[in-house]
């Protein structure tokens, strides 16, 4: 079956879609491109995924998880027509053009409904999926790997591409004239990283193409042979991953054999998921070994934490007791008050788990920033800081990584453009492992 083109099926040129397509294209021919695919649904986050993009002339491909945002609300209690709105509506503040936007939805199937049947679970699947495209989103990663109550675990291979199947056609009804194109597969680590201990080995490329042999046979089964053309990338395991506290670094050498595997596999590249917290080279060398499209989560709204947290101490300096915000007081009562989001993660005892609650590479404080009483806080943090020029040298003992910047005006005194300067720095090694005006000979 022949490919698609990267002008398929986008007919408006230089859309988000196309050029995402062509990035990728050019990335199988062995040039240094690929996708940073930014998995957050907090504000300052997508803002600074979306000004990085825009100053590097890359796509902005912003993702939301099937728990983050479904028709039910998920944890964030948006659905994909909200989500959609929210980043949209950021990007018009900024004064950036809808053209360069992406949405994707990442891990799409029955996994927040894992616990109820299959046929129910599927059937709630399958609207979320209609839902994510109307709503806009033109990347969709369909994942039916996890079993639900009353099916056997693992799921044979063949099942889990049915069920992708199915989920393709929702997606094509919903499509109407500009169908979304496709991940599959799943081999990845749970989500928000890895356990302490784990071994971590790369893919074996007989499994990537058992599992892309699987969909195709599963989409032309379900008379689905357009939409399989449009599967961009299947998702795999570089040898890569982080804990609560522990970064697992790729290994180029033990990923090669993958890599090299990409030949094989007509039209695709790799997707890669969990790659915080990794040096600088290796997002250059994951874009070299056709891991085109790299996926971060944890490691922006870390960078977020770290910089109100510094603000917070900061704050102290210069703001009486009585009018502090209180932040991190606030984030530990709402995590002990609603304990769900974290204490099946974090191990250990009471003391161990105090500081993991706030400093855990995971970040599983990034479920809280909502909640009312940390809202409150932040608000409260925002006030005392915006408004009148941070000392440098508090700036640079709190700040260090931003000191020069305030200092020389290139980022404001606020609460706002900190913390957004703080992500978009953590953000910068993924975008220059996917510089569009270099190739990776320059490197």
């Amino acid at each position: 079956m022949a490919r698609m083109s990267t002008a398929d099926p986008i007919s408006r040129p230089n859309s988000a879609p196309q050029m995402a397509l062509h990035a990728l294209a050019e990335n199988r021919r062995g040039r240094q491109l690929g996708l940073t695919s930014v998995c957050s649904a907090h504000p300052h986050v997508i803002a600074a995924a979306l000004r990085g993009a825009a100053r590097h002339g890359q796509v902005a491909l912003i993702e939301a998880t099937c728990n983050q945002v479904n028709q039910e609300g998920g944890y964030t209690g948006m659905t994909p027509a909200d989500f959609a709105r929210l980043v949209r509506d950021i990007a018009a503040g900024l004064g950036l053009s809808r053209e360069a936007l992406l949405l994707g939805g990442d891990h799409l199937g029955p996994q927040p409904w894992r616990r109820l049947g299959a046929a129910e679970a599927m059937a709630r699947a399958e609207v979320m999926v209609a839902d994510y495209v109307r709503a806009g989103f033109q990347k969709i990663h369909l994942d039916c790997s996890m079993s639900c109550a009353d099916d056997p675990e693992p799921l044979d291979e063949a099942v889990i591409a049915g069920r992708a199947a199915r989920l393709a056609r929702a997606a094509e009804a919903a499509a109407g004239e500009t169908p979304p194109f496709y991940v599959i597969g799943t081999e990845v680590p749970p989500p928000g990283g890895m356990g302490e201990g784990h071994e971590i080995v790369p893919t074996l490329p007989a499994s990537v193409q058992h599992t892309v042999e699987a969909h195709r046979a599963a989409f032309a089964a379900a008379g689905l042979g357009a939409a399989f053309a449009r599967v961009a990338a299947v998702v795999v395991q570089p040898g890569l991953d982080f804990g609560n506290e522990t970064v697992a670094d790729f290994d180029v050498a033990a990923a090669a054999p993958l890599s090299r595997a990409i030949g094989a596999l007509d039209g695709l590249v790799f997707e890669a998921h969990s790659t915080d917290y990794q040096f600088d080279k290796a997002y250059r060398d994951l874009v070299a070994g056709h891991f085109a499209i790299l996926k971060v989560g944890p490691a922006a709204t870390f960078a977020l934490r770290e910089a109100l947290y510094a603000l917070e101490l900061l704050e102290r300096e210069l703001v009486a007791p009585d009018r502090r915000s209180g932040l991190r007081d606030a984030l530990e009562t709402a995590m002990l008050d609603h304990p769900e989001h974290w204490n099946g993660h974090y191990l250990g005892d009471p003391a161990r788990q105090a500081w993991l609650r706030h400093f855990s590479l995971s970040d599983r404080l990034r479920y809280y920033w909502t909640v009312p009483g940390v809202d409150a806080a932040l608000k409260r943090l925002e006030a005392n800081i915006d408004g009148d020029d941070i000392p440098y040298p508090l700036a640079h003992q709190y700040l260090p990584h931003l000191a020069g910047a305030l200092r020389g005006g290139a980022v404001a005194p606020t609460l706002k453009d900190i913390a957004r300067a703080s992500v978009e720095m953590a953000l910068e090694p993924y975008f220059l492992a996917s510089e569009p005006h270099r190739d990776k000979e320059d490197f």
